[in-house]
Protein backbone atom coordinates (compact mmCIF):
# COMPACT_ATOMS: atom_id res chain seq x y z
CA UNK A 1 0.00 0.00 0.00
CA UNK A 2 1.23 3.35 -0.79
CA UNK A 3 1.76 5.81 1.30
CA UNK A 4 -1.56 8.31 -0.16
CA UNK A 5 -3.25 5.21 -0.22
CA UNK A 6 -2.26 4.75 3.22
CA UNK A 7 -3.74 8.36 4.09
CA UNK A 8 -6.74 7.51 2.20
CA UNK A 9 -8.17 4.57 4.50
CA UNK A 10 -7.11 6.54 7.51
CA UNK A 11 -9.00 9.89 6.67
CA UNK A 12 -12.02 7.34 5.67
CA UNK A 13 -11.36 5.45 8.98
CA UNK A 14 -11.17 8.99 11.01
CA UNK A 15 -14.58 10.21 9.75
CA UNK A 16 -15.97 6.66 10.02
CA UNK A 17 -15.37 7.03 13.82
CA UNK A 18 -16.12 10.71 14.24
CA UNK A 19 -19.64 10.53 12.26
CA UNK A 20 -20.87 7.28 14.09
CA UNK A 21 -19.31 8.05 17.24
CA UNK A 22 -21.10 11.34 17.38
CA UNK A 23 -24.19 10.29 16.48
CA UNK A 24 -24.16 7.16 19.14
CA UNK A 25 -23.10 9.44 21.78
CA UNK A 26 -26.24 11.93 21.30
CA UNK A 27 -28.29 9.09 21.34
CA UNK A 28 -27.34 8.65 25.18
CA UNK A 29 -26.19 12.30 26.03
CA UNK A 30 -29.42 13.98 24.48
CA UNK A 31 -31.69 11.92 26.64
CA UNK A 32 -29.32 12.72 29.69
CA UNK A 33 -28.89 16.45 28.80
CA UNK A 34 -32.54 17.00 29.08
CA UNK A 35 -33.06 14.76 31.88
CA UNK A 36 -30.15 16.79 33.70
CA UNK A 37 -32.25 20.13 32.90
CA UNK A 38 -36.11 18.65 33.17
CA UNK A 39 -34.90 17.59 37.02
CA UNK A 40 -33.05 20.31 38.22
CA UNK A 41 -34.68 22.64 40.90
CA UNK A 42 -35.47 25.24 38.38
CA UNK A 43 -36.72 22.53 35.64
CA UNK A 44 -39.99 21.62 34.47
CA UNK A 45 -40.30 18.45 37.10
CA UNK A 46 -37.69 19.51 40.39
CA UNK A 47 -36.48 15.63 41.12
CA UNK A 48 -33.03 17.08 43.17
CA UNK A 49 -31.67 13.32 44.10
CA UNK A 50 -32.12 11.84 40.85
CA UNK A 51 -30.09 15.23 39.06
CA UNK A 52 -27.63 14.87 41.35
CA UNK A 53 -26.92 11.29 40.91
CA UNK A 54 -26.83 11.52 37.43
CA UNK A 55 -24.94 14.76 37.85
CA UNK A 56 -22.17 13.10 39.67
CA UNK A 57 -22.03 10.18 37.16
CA UNK A 58 -21.55 12.48 34.15
CA UNK A 59 -18.88 14.80 36.04
CA UNK A 60 -17.10 11.32 37.20
CA UNK A 61 -16.87 10.34 33.39
CA UNK A 62 -16.36 13.64 32.00
CA UNK A 63 -13.25 14.30 34.64
CA UNK A 64 -11.46 10.94 33.47
CA UNK A 65 -9.06 11.56 30.57
CA UNK A 66 -9.94 10.10 27.27
CA UNK A 67 -6.65 8.24 26.85
CA UNK A 68 -7.12 6.33 30.59
CA UNK A 69 -11.09 5.78 29.64
CA UNK A 70 -9.68 4.38 26.21
CA UNK A 71 -7.59 1.93 28.33
CA UNK A 72 -9.37 1.14 31.11
CA UNK A 73 -12.27 0.38 28.85
CA UNK A 74 -10.35 -2.47 26.81
CA UNK A 75 -11.95 -4.84 28.48
CA UNK A 76 -15.68 -3.68 27.37
CA UNK A 77 -14.58 -2.91 24.30
CA UNK A 78 -13.40 -6.63 23.45
CA UNK A 79 -16.69 -7.69 24.96
CA UNK A 80 -19.27 -5.52 22.99
CA UNK A 81 -17.09 -5.57 19.43
CA UNK A 82 -14.89 -8.74 19.94
CA UNK A 83 -11.54 -6.95 19.66
CA UNK A 84 -9.97 -3.76 21.16
CA UNK A 85 -8.10 -2.74 18.14
CA UNK A 86 -9.26 -0.84 15.05
CA UNK A 87 -11.21 1.77 14.07
CA UNK A 88 -14.83 0.01 14.94
CA UNK A 89 -13.38 -0.53 18.51
CA UNK A 90 -12.53 2.67 19.18
CA UNK A 91 -15.90 3.47 18.23
CA UNK A 92 -16.99 2.19 22.12
CA UNK A 93 -14.84 4.40 24.29
CA UNK A 94 -15.65 7.43 22.03
CA UNK A 95 -19.32 6.80 22.60
CA UNK A 96 -18.76 6.66 26.70
CA UNK A 97 -16.49 9.71 26.85
CA UNK A 98 -18.38 11.72 24.60
CA UNK A 99 -22.34 11.22 25.77
CA UNK A 100 -21.64 12.92 29.44
CA UNK A 101 -19.66 15.96 27.96
CA UNK A 102 -22.56 16.02 25.25
CA UNK A 103 -25.61 16.00 28.20
CA UNK A 104 -23.60 18.78 29.48
CA UNK A 105 -23.77 20.48 26.39
CA UNK A 106 -27.31 19.57 25.52
CA UNK A 107 -28.74 20.88 29.17
CA UNK A 108 -26.60 24.04 28.85
CA UNK A 109 -28.99 24.96 25.64
CA UNK A 110 -31.99 23.98 26.78
CA UNK A 111 -31.66 26.07 30.06
CA UNK A 112 -30.83 29.05 27.49
CA UNK A 113 -34.47 28.98 26.29
CA UNK A 114 -36.32 31.59 27.55
CA UNK A 115 -38.54 31.34 30.83
CA UNK A 116 -41.12 33.10 29.48
CA UNK A 117 -42.21 30.99 26.26
CA UNK A 118 -42.08 27.74 29.07
CA UNK A 119 -44.31 29.32 31.28
CA UNK A 120 -46.70 30.79 28.49
CA UNK A 121 -46.56 26.67 27.32
CA UNK A 122 -47.37 25.65 31.17
CA UNK A 123 -50.33 27.78 31.31
CA UNK A 124 -51.65 26.42 28.02
CA UNK A 125 -51.90 22.57 29.82
CA UNK A 126 -48.69 21.87 27.79
CA UNK A 127 -47.60 18.15 29.23
CA UNK A 128 -44.03 17.85 30.10
CA UNK A 129 -43.39 16.07 26.93
CA UNK A 130 -44.89 17.93 24.95
CA UNK A 131 -43.34 20.65 26.49
CA UNK A 132 -39.80 19.20 25.48
CA UNK A 133 -40.74 17.92 22.04
CA UNK A 134 -42.41 20.82 21.15
CA UNK A 135 -40.97 23.90 23.03
CA UNK A 136 -37.37 23.34 24.30
CA UNK A 137 -35.88 21.18 21.88
CA UNK A 138 -36.90 23.73 18.84
CA UNK A 139 -36.36 26.68 20.72
CA UNK A 140 -32.76 25.17 21.50
CA UNK A 141 -32.18 24.31 18.26
CA UNK A 142 -29.51 27.08 17.15
CA UNK A 143 -27.93 26.38 20.58
CA UNK A 144 -27.82 23.11 20.60
CA UNK A 145 -26.61 22.91 16.34
CA UNK A 146 -23.98 24.90 17.79
CA UNK A 147 -23.15 22.45 20.32
CA UNK A 148 -22.91 19.85 18.11
CA UNK A 149 -20.49 21.43 15.73
CA UNK A 150 -18.28 21.60 18.73
CA UNK A 151 -19.01 17.96 20.08
CA UNK A 152 -18.08 16.30 17.09
CA UNK A 153 -14.69 18.25 16.46
CA UNK A 154 -13.95 17.45 20.19
CA UNK A 155 -14.40 13.68 19.28
CA UNK A 156 -12.71 14.22 16.26
CA UNK A 157 -9.44 14.92 18.60
CA UNK A 158 -10.80 11.90 20.66
CA UNK A 159 -10.12 9.41 17.67
CA UNK A 160 -6.92 10.79 17.49
CA UNK A 161 -5.57 9.91 20.48
CA UNK A 162 -6.79 6.51 19.79
CA UNK A 163 -4.03 6.05 17.29
CA UNK A 164 -1.73 5.31 20.70
CA UNK A 165 -3.40 2.19 21.30
CA UNK A 166 -4.02 1.25 17.78
CA UNK A 167 -7.31 2.73 17.17
CA UNK A 168 -6.69 3.06 13.64
CA UNK A 169 -7.18 6.40 11.71
CA UNK A 170 -5.02 9.78 10.88
CA UNK A 171 -3.83 9.45 14.78
CA UNK A 172 -2.57 6.26 14.35
CA UNK A 173 -0.66 7.20 10.92
CA UNK A 174 0.98 9.62 12.90
CA UNK A 175 1.75 7.89 15.76
CA UNK A 176 3.51 5.15 13.97
CA UNK A 177 5.09 6.86 10.94
CA UNK A 178 5.72 9.98 12.55
CA UNK A 179 6.65 9.12 16.68
CA UNK A 180 7.75 5.96 16.14
CA UNK A 181 9.66 6.30 12.42
CA UNK A 182 10.52 10.07 12.46
CA UNK A 183 8.56 10.70 9.55
CA UNK A 184 8.27 14.29 9.88
CA UNK A 185 6.65 15.19 6.90
CA UNK A 186 3.90 12.40 7.27
CA UNK A 187 2.98 13.60 10.56
CA UNK A 188 2.91 17.37 9.66
CA UNK A 189 0.40 15.46 6.22
CA UNK A 190 -1.86 13.89 8.96
CA UNK A 191 -1.97 17.13 10.99
CA UNK A 192 -3.02 19.26 8.31
CA UNK A 193 -5.77 17.09 6.83
CA UNK A 194 -6.99 16.77 10.64
CA UNK A 195 -7.08 20.74 10.85
CA UNK A 196 -8.77 20.91 7.42
CA UNK A 197 -11.07 18.37 8.40
CA UNK A 198 -12.18 20.18 12.23
CA UNK A 199 -12.90 23.54 10.02
CA UNK A 200 -15.18 21.66 7.35
CA UNK A 201 -17.46 20.16 10.13
CA UNK A 202 -16.68 23.62 12.35
CA UNK A 203 -18.43 25.75 9.43
CA UNK A 204 -21.04 23.48 8.33
CA UNK A 205 -22.44 23.22 11.45
CA UNK A 206 -22.10 27.21 12.44
CA UNK A 207 -23.87 27.50 9.02
CA UNK A 208 -26.75 25.10 9.87
CA UNK A 209 -26.95 26.88 13.26
CA UNK A 210 -27.53 30.21 11.68
CA UNK A 211 -29.83 29.10 9.30
CA UNK A 212 -31.91 27.52 11.91
CA UNK A 213 -31.73 30.79 14.35
CA UNK A 214 -35.43 32.30 13.82
CA UNK A 215 -33.76 35.28 15.31
CA UNK A 216 -31.37 36.75 12.55
CA UNK A 217 -34.04 36.04 9.76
Amino acid sequence: MTMFELILQGTGETLYMTVVSTALAYVLGLPLGLLLCVTDKGGIRPMPKLNAVVGVIVNIIRSCPFLILLVAMIPVTRFIVGTSIGSTATIVPLVAGSAPFIARMVESSIKEVDAGVIEAAQSMGTSALQLITKVLIPEAKPSLLIGAAISITTILSYSALAGFVGGGGLGAIAVNYGYYRYETDVMMITLLLLIIIVQIFQEVGMRIARRSDKRIR
